[in-house]
């Protein structure tokens, strides 16, 4: 196996631990963790594919998915401090810090009516 692989098989893992805990987990927190998790699975995967020739003696990457990395990394910082800003709003608003189960009222039972007995 490759480096690049390794690196690729890693960030797979992240992807799918970050995506597994997003969906599993109650705490809003714990969702922002997540997501950045989630996002450097994303980033080792790019970088394992930024190869442009098989050759292992020519190996230049390609800017491209250097720069998409970059630009990712940018967006994730951003993401995390928004959520964050979010998370201490909704915690003084509600004073809660992850979301309810069911705000809903429960639906009334239904009446079974009995018809004329013969």
């Amino acid at each position: 196996m490759t480096t690049a692989l390794w690196y690729a098989l890693v960030g797979v893992i992240l992807l799918a631990i970050g995506f597994a805990s997003l969906i599993l987990t109650p705490g809003l927190l714990r969702k922002i963790i997540a997501l950045n998790i989630m996002s450097s699975g994303t980033f080792l995967i790019l970088v394992s594919l930024a190869r442009r020739s098989p050759d292992p003696v020519t190996q230049a990457p390609d800017p491209v998915p250097q720069a998409m990395v970059l630009t990712g990394i940018v967006v994730s910082v951003s993401a995390t401090a928004m959520g964050l800003a979010f998370l201490l709003r909704y915690y003084e608003a509600t004073g809660r810090l992850a979301l309810p189960e069911d705000d809903l009222p429960a639906a009334p039972a239904p009446r079974h009516e009995e018809g004329p007995s013969a």
